[in-house]
């Protein structure tokens, strides 16, 4: 029969054998950490939304919106980059024209330069910008979660009532359209979410009903659908311009489209 150890011994077996055990998880909290700093988690809340028309007063006002995940700046040239690499199918000389219209990647060259990289990507089609999100395990957030998040300053979570505010989020887009796209990572709001304002427009889930309202019987004339901006009828706030522009801007693009102004971020459900 073999002699046991002495005790001491096995203690130090012990001790090390946790140690190891611990070593393994901080290491795999900081792991996890890495890859989930590029999101940050806004709690549940309500936003009384700027969409009005029946669905809105259905809804008895400000509409509820579950936690969730948010990317803190909009996707880089550099991270696009790297996804049309591994996924070559999104490669502007191969995607079918039913994704992604003539102008699809046109500023995006096959080596992005350094400085360059960290410019957020644009002339991106809905259905590429989709195909991104879900390489992340995510999607491309509601227009309701987008304008949740983007209703917040630095400190407040909602200062869409405070004129200066407005006026500052406009001036932010009155940058030439033929000026260099400054990097992401602007200044962050009380969420830790950066660039939702004066940096590009951004793609939304459900870009394609915004104008249109949730009851039929609002729709008096579908014709008035066809000229941009006509639904602002149905719209509230009207004096906040800057995201009255970007809902007439989204709801005059079709899936496959895109522009040199328009980038994306994505979102993950809290379960």
């Amino acid at each position: 029969m073999a002699a046991r150890a002495p005790r001491w011994t096995q203690r130090l077996r012990c001790l090390l054998r946790r140690l190891t055990l611990g070593a393994a998880l901080l290491i795999g909290s900081a792991a996890w950490g890495q890859q989930s700093t590029g999101y940050v988690l806004l709690p549940a809340g309500r936003i009384d939304s700027v969409l009005g028309g029946a669905a809105a007063a259905a809804n008895g006002g400000p509409q509820p919106v579950a936690s969730f995940w948010m990317r803190v700046v909009p996707v880089s040239r550099a991270e696009f980059q790297r996804f049309i690499a591994a996924h070559p199918e999104w490669r502007r000389d191969r995607v079918p024209r039913t994704f992604a219209d003539a102008g699809y990647l046109a500023d995006l060259p096959d080596a992005v330069p350094e400085e360059q990289a960290r410019q957020p990507v644009t002339r991106v089609s809905w259905f590429a910008a989709q195909a991104y999100c879900e390489s992340e395990g995510a999607r491309l957030p509601t227009w309701t979660e987008w304008e949740y998040a983007a209703a917040a300053d630095a400190t407040r979570t909602d200062a869409r009532a405070d004129p200066v505010w407005r006026a500052r989020i406009l001036g932010g887009y009155a940058r030439p359209a033929t000026a260099p796209l400054p990097d992401v990572g602007g200044p962050a709001n009380v969420y830790g979410v950066r660039d939702l304002h004066g940096l590009v427009w951004e793609w939304v889930d459900d870009f394609n009903a915004l104008l249109v309202s949730g009851d039929s019987r609002d729709q008096d004339d579908p014709d008035k659908l066809q000229f941009c901006g006509a639904g602002a009828i149905e719209l509230k706030d009207r004096d906040n311009y800057a995201v009255l522009m970007r809902i007439a801007l989204l709801s005059s693009l079709q899936a496959s489209g895109s522009t040199g102004n328009l980038g994306f971020r994505c979102v993950r459900p809290q379960p």
